[in-house]
C-alpha cells in the first residue's frame, strides 16, 4: 500500500503476523497495509493482480470482502482495540477490475464497548465498487499495541 505522508507510517499488530489478508509473515498472503488517517480512519491501497481473478477480469467478491474486513480491523488496531468479527455484510455495487489499483477505506462508526460497528469501503477510480459494514467484539486477549513501521 502506498502513503502520500512520509510521516505517516503503517498499522501492524503482533497477533496478525501471519494473517491472510494484512500480514507481513504470510508470503502467499496480500500483505495489505493501512495508514491511520487524523480522524481515526485507515487508508491503504492495494493492487488487483491476476491471481485474484473470480470471473474474468474481475476481482473476486471474497476478496474484496476480506480486503474491507482487514480494514475494518486494522481501524479497530489503529484505535488501540483486539476484536474478532462478529458479523460481516458486504453490497457489490459494481464489478472491480483486475490489473488496476483499489482505495479502501474504514471507520469506527459506532462505539458500544466492548462492540463496535464499523463501516468500509472499496473504491477504483474514484467509485465506491463494494461496501462493507461489520460489528466486531472486543476480545480479552492482550490489548492491541499497534507497532508502526514504516
Amino acid at each position: 500500500m502506498e502513503h502520500t505522508n512520509e510521516n505517516k507510517k503503517h498499522i501492524t499488530h503482533s497477533l496478525h503476523g501471519f494473517c491472510v489478508a494484512c500480514g507481513t509473515a504470510n508470503s502467499a498472503g496480500l500483505r495489505l497495509k493501512f495508514v491511520r488517517q487524523q480522524d481515526g480512519s485507515v487508508t491503504g491501497t492495494a493492487f488487483c493482480a491476476k491471481t485474484l481473478t473470480g470471473y474474468d477480469g474481475l476481482l473476486h467478491g471474497g476478496v474484496a470482502a476480506m480486503m474491507l474486513d482487514s480494514a475494518m480491523t486494522n481501524c479497530l488496531f489503529g484505535a488501540g482495540i483486539t476484536a474478532l468479527t462478529g458479523e460481516l455484510n458486504i453490497k457489490y455495487k459494481a464489478p472491480v477490475k483486475i490489473g488496476r489499483a483499489v482505495e479502501l477505506k474504514a471507520w469506527i462508526e459506532k462505539d458500544w464497548t466492548p462492540l463496535y460497528l464499523l463501516k468500509s469501503e472499496l473504491c477504483q477510480d474514484g467509485e465506491a465498487k463494494v461496501l462493507g459494514d461489520a460489528k466486531f467484539m472486543r476480545t480479552d486477549t492482550e490489548p492491541a499495541q499497534p507497532q508502526e513501521i514504516r
